[in-house]
């Protein structure tokens, strides 16, 4: 059995922010393999269904992105999931927008939602397909980025341009979970890299 969890903050407050962009590739997902998240489980969202020969649980956390791990390391538990069988989708402030990069392990790159789920996990070595959302820009008022700044850029919608790139790089996002599913971490790394 595979897990496959989205990040994201609940609420539709939150639903289109860049933030959300692991909930909003899940969905797509979910919606492609007519999988519906009919559940709520251990703090979650979830899904069940069989993808590409694999028995899968997806997952979106109903805590906030800085507890995920909390819901996250329940299911699991629950679900009796190896580490190896963990796929976890996320927002990345170092990629350039619409890029993707799937790999095993690592830092959690200052991500709070990752923090979370290797502090409950006590390891780092599952998989994470990064999608990235840039970061912001200064502006002519400071030269500098804040923390603060940052957050604010996470937690607001995808500008109408950026919208556009956003949109062809969702279902990219479902081709490489697909991938990964059928064919495995160094073919999805190959291909989607």
């Amino acid at each position: 059995m595979k897990i496959i969890v989205g990040l994201g903050n609940p609420g539709r407050g939150y639903a289109n922010n860049r933030h959300n962009i692991g909930f909003i590739c899940l969905n797509h997902f979910a919606r492609a393999q007519g999988i519906r998240f009919d559940k709520k489980q251990d703090k979650a969202r979830i899904s069940t269904g069989e993808v590409a020969d694999n028995k899968v649980v997806l997952v979106r956390s109903q805590t906030y992105m800085n507890l995920s791990g909390e819901s996250i390391s329940r299911l699991i538990k629950r679900f009796d999931i190896n580490l190896n069988d963990l796929l976890v989708i996320h927002d990345d402030l170092d990629l350039p927008l619409g890029k993707i990069r799937i790999r095993q392990g690592g830092s959690s790159g200052g991500h709070k939602g990752i923090e979370s789920i290797v502090a409950c996990l006590g390891r780092q070595d599952f998989v994470r397909l990064r999608v990235g959302i840039g970061r912001p820009t200064a502006t002519e008022d400071s030269s500098e980025i804040s923390d603060a700044d940052i957050i604010a850029y996470v937690l607001t919608g995808f500008t109408p341009d950026q919208k556009q790139i956003i949109t062809t790089v969702i279902p990219r996002v479902s081709e490489a979970i697909y991938c990964l599913l059928s064919e495995g971490l160094t073919a999805a790394m190959n291909k989607y890299n």
